[in-house]
C-alpha cells in the first residue's frame, strides 16, 4: 500500500516533511480505513518535528493544539492534523493528558493510542507498521484495546463511547476484555463533556447500527444522564431514515431517555419532544375541514395536535373519514 493513495493535501504535507529530513508516518483512523478498502475521512499525520518546527514549515498552519503537539494545516482536501510523538502523563480529568513530552519514538507513540484498529501507521514505502496487532483484529472484526483497557480507560473514558461507535460504524464486535472493562469503568463517563457524549451517541443513531446505543445503555455508559429503569428495545432503529429527528425520536421514545439531558439544538428538541407537530400537515383533515365541522381556532389547534399523536401512533387511521369517526368519539368522550 503506498501512502499516496492519499489525498493530496495530506500526501504533500508528507513529502514536505519528509524533504526536511523529519520522519512523518499517516497514523490511525486513515490506515484503518485504507485498509478496510474505504476512502479516508480525516487524514492525521504524527512525526519527530516538534510543533515550532511544523508550524514553521507550513507558514498556513493553525496551532490548534500547541500543549499537545498538534498544528493543523489547512488542505484543498480538508485540514490535516500534525502532532509530535508524544508521550503523555497523568490524566487528573480523565480526558486530557496532564503533560506531554516529545522525547518519545514511533513506538511509544502508537502504544498510547485507544484502540489496535487505530494504532497503525504507513512507512514511506507503503508498510504498515502495525505493533499490536491491528491488521489481525480488522480480519477478526474486532475491537480491541492497545495494551491494558482498564488503563486506557481511566486515561480517556471517552475512548469508551467511541469504541462503541466504531463498533456501529463498522460492523465489528468488542472483543470480551474490552468489553468487560468498559463495564467496570463506566462511571468514568461522568466525567465527559454532555456535548462529546451528544456527538458518539448521535454518530451511533446514524450510523448503519444504531442498535449498538443499546450497548451504551447496557454497560452503563450513560447512567448519570439518565435511569433506564424500563424494558427497550432498539431492534427497529436501522429501519428509520438515517435522520437525527427520526433516530434521535426512535431511541427516545423505545428507552424513555429525555433529550434535554444532553445540549442539543432547539429544533431537534422540539422534533423529539414534540412529533406530533410533524405529522399535523400530513393529516387527511385540514384546518379547513375541521373548521367546516364547526370547530373554531383554539379547538382546530387542540384536535389537530390530538389526532397528530394518534395517527403517530396508528398511521392507517390517517384517512378523512376515519379521522372524523375519531373526532366524534373523542367528542362523545368529552360530553
Amino acid at each position: 500500500m503506498a501512502w499516496k493513495e492519499l489525498p493530496v493535501g495530506p500526501a504533500a504535507c508528507l513529502e514536505r516533511l519528509r524533504a526536511a529530513g523529519w520522519a512523518a508516518y499517516p497514523v490511525g483512523g486513515c490506515v484503518r480505513d485504507l485498509l478496510l478498502g474505504r476512502a479516508p475521512g480525516d487524514v492525521d499525520i504524527c512525526t519527530a518535528a516538534r510543533p515550532e518546527t511544523v508550524s514553521a514549515l507550513f507558514p498556513g498552519a493553525i496551532p490548534t493544539g500547541l500543549k499537545h503537539g498538534t498544528v493543523t494545516v489547512p488542505t484543498p482536501d480538508g485540514p490535516v492534523e500534525i502532532t509530535t510523538f508524544r508521550r503523555e502523563g497523568g490524566y487528573a480529568d480523565g480526558r486530557h493528558p496532564d503533560a506531554v513530552t516529545f522525547d518519545v519514538g514511533l513506538a511509544e507513540d502508537l502504544s498510547r493510542r485507544d484502540f489496535t484498529v487505530n494504532a497503525m501507521a504507513l512507512g514511506p514505502d507503503g508498510t504498515v507498521i502495525d505493533r499490536f496487532g491491528g491488521r489481525a483484529d480488522l480480519a477478526r472484526g474486532i475491537i480491541r484495546c492497545v495494551g491494558d483497557p482498564d488503563r486506557r480507560f481511566s486515561e480517556d473514558a471517552l475512548r469508551m463511547l467511541r469504541g462503541i461507535r466504531f463498533c456501529a460504524q463498522l460492523g465489528f464486535a468488542l472483543e470480551g476484555k474490552t468489553a468487560a472493562a468498559m463495564g467496570r469503568n463506566a462511571f468514568r463517563t461522568a466525567q465527559i463533556s454532555r456535548e462529546r457524549i451528544r456527538v458518539e451517541l448521535e454518530k451511533t443513531l446514524l450510523s448503519p447500527r444504531p442498535q449498538w446505543a443499546g450497548e451504551m445503555i447496557r454497560l452503563g455508559l450513560l447512567d448519570h444522564l439518565y435511569a433506564f429503569d424500563r424494558p427497550w428495545d432498539l431492534s427497529g432503529l436501522s429501519a428509520l431514515p438515517i435522520l437525527p429527528e427520526a433516530r434521535w425520536q426512535g431511541f427516545c421514545a423505545a428507552t424513555g431517555f429525555p433529550i434535554g439531558a444532553l445540549p442539543v439544538e432547539r429544533k431537534l428538541r422540539r422534533a423529539v419532544e414534540h412529533p406530533e407537530r410533524a405529522v399535523i400537515s400530513t393529516l387527511a383533515l385540514s384546518g379547513g375541514d375541521l373548521m367546516a365541522l364547526g370547530l373554531t381556532g383554539p379547538e382546530i389547534s387542540a384536535a389537530q395536535k390530538r389526532l397528530a399523536r394518534h395517527v403517530l401512533d396508528c398511521p392507517e387511521d390517517n384517512t378523512a373519514q376515519r379521522l372524523r369517526e375519531i373526532l366524534a368519539e373523542q367528542s362523545g368522550s368529552h360530553s
